[in-house]
């Protein structure tokens, strides 16, 4: 098993539903620019089990890489037939893994944006306990 298409397809994922629609305002107006098919894909593609399996079926093309490469067998058993079954079993299961690291993805941001979060919080009031007490500090040498 070859993890390659699945960081690739969970790598789009993220920079096209998570990251560029935050990054100002100039890729929301570009997806709301396109044609209504192309924005209807785009919304309904955030599932990243649906887009897993088109963009891995768009990057077995372009790579040829396989998450099974065991499937690509198939091809020698059964011919075209076969290459459709191999490149669609890989697709499903390359969509399965893309759905489970984005959840994983998901599941670790919480703590993490928690936790910077408190060490924020806790640099702040030191930061202020710092300076009030120098200023004490001060007020009570003069």
């Amino acid at each position: 098993m070859t993890f390659s298409l699945v960081l690739m397809g969970l790598s789009i994922h993220v920079l096209l539903w998570e990251k560029l629609p935050d990054w100002g305002t100039w890729f929301n107006t570009l997806v709301a620019r396109l044609p209504a098919p192309l924005v209807y894909l785009y919304t309904a593609w955030r599932c990243p089990y649906c887009f897993g399996f088109w963009i891995a079926l768009l990057l077995q093309q372009l790579t040829g890489i396989y998450t099974l490469p065991e499937l690509s067998s198939l091809t020698a058993t059964f011919g075209a037939i076969g290459t459709v079954l191999s490149m669609s079993l890989d697709a499903l299961a390359t969509a399965l893994l893309i759905m489970v690291g984005s959840l994983a993805l998901k599941a670790l941001a919480l703590p993490a944006i928690k936790g910077h979060e408190l060490t924020m919080a806790f640099k702040t009031g030191l930061s202020e306990t710092q300076a009030k007490s120098s200023q004490e500090h001060t007020h009570d040498n003069a």
